[in-house]
């Protein structure tokens, strides 16, 4: 196997890791119609290895099997946190205010649909879009920021590109 894409796996396990171990340390407000991920503020790892895509994807959806998710959840709530990083990627010669904004958009409109229609939350949707995003706020764009901020000045050093030593 190239060293490169034993890089990539290993940089992907590390933050799928990570990942469970937060949503899982956190499950109290992890899970739920009003909820914090705190796991959600690695969302901004795609702005510095496209690793991280596959890993919080695989990250998020051992952590909602482990927190007792239903099938729904685990495998719509997974795709959210896909699609968010997938985006953020795309995004990462962006502002971090930009960096944020995919993660949270694809949790408002999956999450609720699968509280809904999973769970059978009778809150109205567009109430539980506002609490979702606010959750995914505090969790991608507070704690996020604070993650950015703080690997920011270790682009390039901390997660080493495919290819490089």
């Amino acid at each position: 196997m190239k060293k490169q894409n034993v890089t990539f796996l290993t940089q992907a396990a590390m933050i799928a890791a990570i990942y469970v171990v937060l949503t899982y340390v956190f499950a109290p407000f992890s899970f739920g119609e009003v909820q914090v991920r705190i796991a959600e503020a690695l969302t901004i790892l795609p702005a510095f290895t496209p690793a991280a895509i596959p890993g919080l994807f695989v990250g998020c959806l051992i952590g909602n099997t482990l927190g007792g998710a239903i099938l729904p959840d685990i495998i719509c709530g997974s795709l959210a946190t896909l699609i968010g990083a997938f985006f953020t990627c795309k995004l990462k010669d962006q502002a971090f205010p930009l960096l944020a904004l995919p993660p949270v958009i694809s949790n408002i409109v999956i999450v609720p649909f699968v509280l809904r229609y999973a769970y059978g939350i009778a809150l109205p949707i567009p109430f539980m879009m506002l609490t979702v995003g606010i959750g995914e706020v505090v969790s991608c764009g507070v704690l996020g920021f604070l993650l950015y901020t703080a690997l920011k000045r270790y682009r390039g050093r901390l997660f080493v590109p495919a290819g490089r030593k």
